[in-house]
């Protein structure tokens, strides 16, 4: 999954469980759980295994989407202010939200870096993934996860 989805879910839960000690270990775990849901990505390990790299465009998607992903939990953060526990909070669900993903970039765009560690996870989150039947298909489950996650906080 992009990490924007997981990011939105990190900040609702922050938002709605605003105990760090439940709130960032439910973060961590709802990554797992999101990339059970069919969804599409870029194919960063493909493209890494046929040409030693992901593809520009890949790359542009990622760069775009840890973007957006940023963006939305600095804002949320931001807007949590003068409650600098809360934006700290957000902050921290946001981060562990994605932490399993961040982990592995170095492992697409370092080649001499590759401990067995690193390729042993690679091939775990690899192995957690859900391909959506199309990139359509894989989009949308992909906003409505957002829309749902930033829904919950609407209450």
């Amino acid at each position: 999954m992009l990490e924007t989805p997981h990011v939105a879910v990190g900040i609702a839960i922050a938002s709605k469980i605003p105990n760090p000690w439940l709130a960032i270990p439910l973060s961590l775990a709802s990554h797992f759980i999101l990339d059970k849901v069919p969804h599409w990505n870029p194919h960063l390990y493909t493209e890494t295994q046929k040409l030693g790299r992901p593809s520009k465009r890949s790359t542009t998607l990622a760069i775009i989407d840890i973007s957006a992903a940023f963006i939305l939990g600095s804002a949320f953060a931001i807007k949590a202010l003068p409650n600098w526990q809360m934006a700290v909070l957000i902050l921290s669900a946001s981060f562990a939200s994605v932490a399993s993903d961040v982990i592995k970039y170095p492992y697409y765009y370092f080649p001499n870096f590759r401990p067995k560690w690193l390729v042993g996870w690679v091939k775990f989150e690899r192995s957690m993934q859900v391909d959506a039947k199309s990139p359509f298909w894989g989009l949308l489950t992909q906003v409505l996860v957002i829309f749902a996650a930033l829904y919950t906080l609407s209450f």
